[in-house]
């Protein structure tokens, strides 16, 4: 799913770069915080992509001598850099200048262009419905790859159990910023129809606020991946039924299971087998266990497989 989630985060940092650019022109012609408050939200968006596509490259790193399980993790790191870099870069600036704007407010200013006094409200409006656009292009292009992974599962059950943070955290940036641009739509339109520039800065407020809730999420959703999540339960119960079912396994002890990165599953079993099993026989089982174990699904790449009694004593390992 991974290499997969690039074709979104492409789409968004695309759509992110060019609306930065909007954004701050508007900002600055019209003095719109709200729109000030965008601008920087996309720029940090657009940063969060290419960190995001770093770390995708720097998981796909074979294991070595100083990390013989590989990068895959890599990922994980910089999904919460990302998460982090949305608290601060977007949500606080957000609310910072909104309270700025509170305590200094100003009405927005007309833009001139080419010789044409263009009103602020209409400059905003432009920016904002081309914004608007874009950004829902690219929320399209995340929700479409994000549903085809989901499953029978509700969205938000499908983001807890994802071990990929690129695409959920690409669907949680492309959801905050259409919502962050209703609220600026809002806001600006409010402010000029009941003359209240303040209601600008509130805008920014609010953006902020959304921003910091979903870095919160984004946050605890990948801090569960960097520390080592146990594999999908439906996974887990389909690899204790392998197990239970191949001759010479008198008792299941342990199943674990960790995600060294987003396809890339370690599994470790403890069980008894019978004692008149030859070392031989043994060695067939193990791998027999282990070949259909990588088989039942090709994210699991490394089976360790102990033998033990069932009362925990280690007899053998193999």
């Amino acid at each position: 799913m991974a290499h997969e989630s690039t074709g979104a985060i492409y789409a968004a940092a695309g759509a992110n770069l060019a609306i930065a650019a909007a954004k701050f022109t508007g900002g600055f012609l019209t003095g719109s915080t709200a729109m000030l408050a965008e601008g920087v939200h996309s720029v940090v968006d657009t940063l969060n992509q290419i960190l995001l596509l770093i770390g995708l490259k720097r998981a796909g790193k074979p294991a070595d001598a100083r990390h013989p399980f590989g990068y895959g993790r890599e990922v994980y790191f910089y999904a919460f850099v990302v998460a982090l870099m949305i608290f601060l870069g977007g949500g606080l600036f957000a609310i910072y200048e909104g309270f700025e704007r509170l305590w200094h407010p100003e009405p927005d200013r007309d833009a001139h262009l080419f010789g044409y006094t263009i009103p602020g409200l209409w400059v905003n409006l432009a920016i904002l419905g081309f914004a608007i656009v874009a950004e829902g292009y690219s929320w399209t292009v995340a929700m479409k790859q994000f549903w085809s992974e989901k499953g029978r599962h509700s969205a938000l059950r499908a983001i807890r159990r994802s071990k990929d943070p690129s695409l959920f955290t690409i669907l949680a940036e492309d959801t905050a910023a259409l919502i962050g641009l209703l609220i600026a739509l809002a806001g600006i339109v409010l402010a000029h129809v009941l003359a209240m520039p303040t209601l600008d800065g509130a805008a920014s407020i609010g953006i902020g606020l959304v921003l910091v809730g979903m870095a919160v999420f984004l946050m605890i959703e990948t801090h569960g991946l960097l520390i080592g999540e146990a594999a999908d339960p439906d996974l887990v119960t389909a690899i204790e039924e392998i197990v239970r079912q191949e001759p010479g396994v008198m008792h299941l002890n342990e199943v674990l299971t960790q995600h060294l990165g987003p396809s890339d599953i370690l599994v470790n079993v403890s069980l008894d087998m019978a004692d008149d099993l030859t070392a031989g026989t043994v060695e067939e089982i193990v791998g027999r266990l282990e070949a259909a174990l990588k088989a039942r699904d090709p994210d699991v790449k490394r089976v360790f497989i102990e033998i033990q009694s069932r009362v925990g004593g280690s007899r053998a390992a193999a």
